[in-house]
This record gives C-alpha cells, sequence and structure tokens, in this order.
C-alpha cells in the first residue's frame, strides 16, 4: 500500500524538473535489474493489502509508555532471586518462606506496573507482525548496489540511523517470540517466578525509543523503491519508449510519434504536436469517434507520465514542468443533485483556478459547454479560453460545434485549428486518426444514424 500511495502521489502532482530527472536515472538502472524487481515483487506479495502501516507508523512514535530504569533493575532482580530461591528450595535447605517472600515482592512491583505493561504488551503484537512482513522487503534492498544518486541516497538512508533495519526488525521479532513463550505450559510457571512480561516488555519498549521513530522513514524509502519499480517495469515492457527531454523553461509540449501507452502497439495511431508561447492553443474539431478525444488523453497520459519521472509512448517528447486540468469523463450525480453541465462547470473553475498557479497549466477540455445551447456555448467557451491564454496556459480544445474554431481568428498567432476526420471506402467508414491542420469539412452524425437503424 506504501508504494501504491506514493505512485499515485507522484502521478497526482507533477515534480521539479531536477526531481523528474533523478526519478529517471533510477529508473533506467532498475529497469535493468530484473532480479530485484522480481525479488521485491515477490516478497511483496506476502504482505496482506488490508495491513495498516500507520498503525504500524503511529506505535512508533507514540510517547514513552514504560520508563522506569530502577523498576527494570528491580523486575530483573527479583526475578533472578526467584529462581535462585526456587533452585535453593528444590537442592538445598533454604527456606520456602525466602521463595514466598520473592513471590510477594514481585507481585507487589507487578501491580504498580500492570497498567504500562498492559499498553505495551497489548498494542505490541499486531504491530511487530505487521512490520515483521517487511523485514525480507528490506533485507533485499540492503544486499543492493545502485549507481544512480536517487537510488544511493534512498539506500544511504535506511542507514541513517546507523542500524540495519531488516536486522533491527528481527530483533523486535525475537523478542515477541520471547514475549510469548509465557504461553508455553511448561514454561508459564517459571515465567511468572521471573518476572517475564514486564521484563519482555521493558525491552520491547526499549527497542521501541531506540528505533521507532524510524519505522516512518523505512517504509516511506520502500515505497519510493516500489513506485520506482513499478515505473522501471513499464520501461522494461516497452523498451521503445523513451524518457522525455526535460526543459527548463516554457511553457512547451513538442511530441513526435506520440501515442496512448495503453492502446496496442499494433493499433495505436500516432501523432505530432506542438504546445508552446509561440502556440499556446489547438482548437480540435472532428467527426464523432474520429479520435479528438483519445488525443487529449494522449497527451495527458503522456504529460503524467513524463511528469512522474517515466517512460513516454513517443518517438520523442520535449516538456516543460506542466499541470493538468481537464475536462474529460465528467459525469452527472443523483445523490449530489448535479447535473452534468453543472458538474462541467465545477470543473472548469478548478481548471481556471490552476492557470494562476505553478507549475504552468496544460489544459484539456473536452467537447466544452455541450450541455447547453448553441449561443451560450460560445460565448462562454470564447471567454473561458481566453481567460486561460491570458494566464498563460497551453492547451487543447475539442468540439462539434464549429462555431468555435472562430476563436483561433481572435488568438491568432498564438492558437492553431487541428481536425480528425473519416471518409467512406465501399460504403464502410473509415478513420484513419490522423490529425491535420484546419477545420474539418464533414460530419458523420447521420451516417452513424442509419449505421444502427435509425430512420432519418
Amino acid at each position: 500500500r506504501t508504494g501504491e500511495d506514493t505512485l499515485a502521489a507522484w502521478l497526482r502532482h507533477p515534480a521539479t524538473t531536477e526531481e523528474v530527472r533523478a526519478r529517471q536515472a533510477a529508473i533506467a538502472e532498475l529497469r535493468d535489474l530484473l532480479d530485484l524487481r522480481e525479488d521485491l515483487a515477490l516478497l511483496g506479495a506476502h504482505v496482506p493489502v488490508g495491513v495498516d502501516f500507520n498503525a504500524v507508523i503511529h506505535w512508533g512514535m507514540l510517547p514513552p509508555l514504560l520508563v522506569a530504569p530502577m523498576a527494570r533493575l528491580l523486575a530483573f532482580l527479583l526475578g533472578a532471586l526467584g529462581m535462585l530461591s526456587l533452585l535453593g528450595w528444590l537442592l538445598s535447605d533454604w527456606p520456602i518462606a525466602l521463595l514466598v517472600g520473592v513471590l510477594w515482592c514481585e507481585m507487589a512491583l507487578a501491580l504498580v506496573l500492570r497498567r504500562r505493561v498492559l499498553a505495551v504488551v497489548s498494542i505490541v503484537e499486531k504491530s511487530a507482525r505487521d512490520l515483521a512482513l517487511l523485514a525480507g522487503v528490506l533485507a533485499r534492498i540492503e544486499r543492493e548496489t545502485f549507481a544512480s544518486p536517487r537510488l544511493q541516497e534512498l539506500r544511504r538512508a535506511l542507514d541513517q540511523t546507523g542500524e540495519v533495519p531488516s536486522q533491527r526488525i528481527a530483533q523486535l521479532c525475537n523478542l515477541i517470540d520471547l514475549l510469548n513463550s509465557r504461553r508455553n505450559q511448561m514454561f508459564a510457571p517459571f515465567a511468572l517466578l521471573m518476572m517475564w512480561t514486564t521484563q519482555m516488555a521493558f525491552a520491547i519498549e526499549t527497542w521501541r525509543r531506540r528505533s521507532g521513530s524510524a519505522i516512518g522513514q523505512w517504509l516511506e524509502i520502500v515505497g519510493q523503491i516500489e513506485a520506482l519499480c513499478a515505473l522501471a517495469t513499464f520501461a522494461y515492457e516497452n523498451p521503445e519508449n523513451p524518457f522525455p527531454e526535460i526543459l527548463e523553461q516554457g511553457p512547451t509540449l513538442e511530441g513526435e510519434g506520440l501515442g496512448h501507452p495503453l492502446i496496442p502497439r499494433d493499433r495505436c495511431v500516432r501523432n505530432d504536436i506542438t504546445l508552446n508561447p509561440n502556440r499556446r492553443l489547438l482548437v480540435v474539431s472532428g467527426s464523432n469517434m474520429s479520435g479528438k478525444s483519445t488525443m487529449l488523453r494522449t497527451v495527458g497520459i503522456n504529460t503524467v507520465l513524463a511528469m512522474a519521472g517515466g517512460p513516454v509512448r513517443a518517438t520523442r517528447l520535449r516538456v516543460s514542468p506542466l499541470m493538468i486540468g481537464a475536462t474529460l469523463r465528467i459525469q452527472d450525480s443523483l445523490q449530489a443533485g448535479r447535473s452534468r453541465f453543472y458538474a462541467e462547470l465545477l470543473r472548469i473553475k478548478q481548471v481556471v483556478d490552476l492557470s494562476r498557479r505553478e507549475p504552468t497549466l496544460l489544459f484539456l477540455l473536452d467537447e466544452i459547454f455541450h450541455g447547453t445551447n448553441s449561443h451560450d456555448r460560445r460565448l462562454g467557451a470564447q471567454a473561458i479560453v481566453r481567460s486561460l491564454v491570458a494566464a498563460g496556459a497551453i492547451g487543447m480544445v475539442t468540439t462539434h460545434d464549429l462555431s468555435l474554431t472562430h476563436i483561433v481568428e481572435e488568438l491568432a498567432p498564438h492558437a492553431e485549428n487541428v481536425h480528425f476526420a473519416d471518409h467512406f471506402e465501399n460504403g464502410v467508414m473509415v478513420f484513419d486518426y490522423r490529425m491535420q491542420p484546419g477545420v474539418v469539412r464533414n460530419s458523420n452524425a447521420l451516417a452513424l444514424m442509419r449505421a444502427v437503424g435509425l430512420e432519418v
């Protein structure tokens, strides 16, 4: 779960230029470390999905529950004296009164410490068991030698406390095993006499005070390495996908042979795209099913991958730091009482707000305001696009309403019309999914209606 959360955060939030380059170098190295990635995948498979590592981190950060050095020393001395009294009574002529007296002293000390001892014992077993699941993952990472700066940095961070994490976890597991030995029927009488539970509680609390604060750091490092391995696996399975060139200045998105990574290679049609300070807006018109929305998704997902540090489905991609604001897959809501049009308005408001923040906004607006009449759609869309471009953003807008294509004339030379088209071959509608300059000149809506049997 830690790795999943880390990867999700990387995909949601664009990284800085330096961070992207550091991840690229780490992913390039991990791409070739197949044995390491397979080992981590197998070890990670043993960690149940429901394990709450946040609870483990919380346990490690709890304030001291059992801090009483004199009480620990007294418990040790009483335990040793109890065993010695028992042996003396069994093997020599020591009076049983001595053994009884020691037992009374142990009971008194146990009552004084009972609440704190139970607090330690009650929460440690589950937390330690969950933490033990990471021991194998950490041990595998500790055995690896890395070359890239980011992986070296993560590897060094594991040893910042001067301790080997997997060994420290193994020590905790040994303490838990010793604590649980009190349940053995043969050992239970001796455990009672030696104040075994109290002494193990002190030992476990000492471990937590020494290493508990490092648990969060260990998990964070494992999460980052797992996220890097996920992107490295994508790079390994798609060796033709290059890492993008990350630019300091922008806004720029220049892609050659850009394709959607989830479309099979043999069916993926690639297109070139250029967005920069001189060409800030592309208005994409086209017939139904011709590829307009897929083009927005292609641009968006490759930008997300680029800003996360991963490879992209392209022949070449040059991109400056960008934040995406999109209106794809807007849906209405019965529970919230929102129509699709109102949901789109709220999303566009978020996109406009993003245009005032850093990094530069890449907006991808799909069929903007198609839920209202043509007049309001044209005026609203033109106003929104003008404000986004004026704020320095770059992006694409798809539309069926050809009246929206006239906004290019107003924003020239920083805007351009492009389109996707279809044609008929032997009475069959054919799409080439190629983005072409200019405004689309034909529509296929009526043909599609007839194709499904509607009489129009």
